[in-house]
């Protein structure tokens, strides 16, 4: 009986802090309200110079980053999943590392222009025509999934991120309803895989990859991964 009890209080003890694990993770993720008021302006400033749509910027930012909660954003700064090297020690990932944020911004602009499936959009569409802009990126092959460009679109409508490419886009306001949505935490379980977990919160393996800065299929009980 002593060795019994013993047993259930170490599960209790684990499961308790799993538990505190996910709430602690849950704490720390950043809004979309968040990421949008945070990287606005440096959105809307390459807009000026370079005139690639702000919209554009946050909404692909935001879609390949989870918002900033993905672990190539967190640890590699990297928010447009631009593969490439890096010097991590804490995570091993094809991903290219930066040393800030507004670096990684910058890539991504320079990373346009210097393609030259892309770079002629920088001459053929002016910095309103965001629907032009995310089918000619697409178009490009950026990334491999033939929703990509839906779900950027998507994420430009409920975010009502269009509103920063406006002549007084510095002034746009977007609402908290809008702003409501949170990136969802989903903790592995014994059985698991990617392909089913993918399949079962309709997105894709390439897309979780991406989200948690996996470098393979491999995963382990209890890791938290961003859907």
């Amino acid at each position: 009986m002593k060795k019994i009890n013993s047993v259930l209080r170490t599960w209790c003890l684990v499961g308790g802090l799993m538990i505190i694990g996910i709430m602690q993770a849950a704490a720390q993720q950043i809004s979309p309200a968040a990421y949008i008021q945070q990287y606005k302006d440096m959105a809307i400033n390459s807009m000026r110079t370079h005139g690639l749509p702000a919209s554009i910027i946050l909404a692909i930012a935001m879609h390949e980053s989870a918002y900033g909660n993905s672990r190539i954003a967190h640890h590699l700064n990297n928010h447009f999943g631009i593969k490439g090297p890096n010097n991590s020690k804490v995570i091993r990932s094809a991903y290219k590392g930066y040393d800030s944020v507004e670096e990684s911004y910058q890539d991504f602009i320079d990373f346009l222009k210097r393609r030259e499936s892309t770079q002629e959009l920088f001459e053929e569409h002016e910095s309103h025509e965001y629907r032009e802009w995310v089918r000619g990126i697409a178009r490009s092959g950026y990334a491999q999934s033939p929703s990509w460009s839906a779900k950027v679109l998507g994420m430009i409508q409920k975010y009502n991120l269009d509103a920063f490419d406006r002549v007084d886009g510095a002034e746009a306001e977007t609402t908290d309803a809008d702003l409501s949505s949170e990136p969802e935490i989903y903790v592995v379980k014994k059985g698991d895989t990617l392909s089913a977990i993918a399949r079962r919160h309709g997105t894709t393996v390439k897309a979780l990859q991406l989200n948690n800065g996996l470098s393979n299929s491999r995963l382990q009980i209890g890791q938290q991964l961003f859907l």
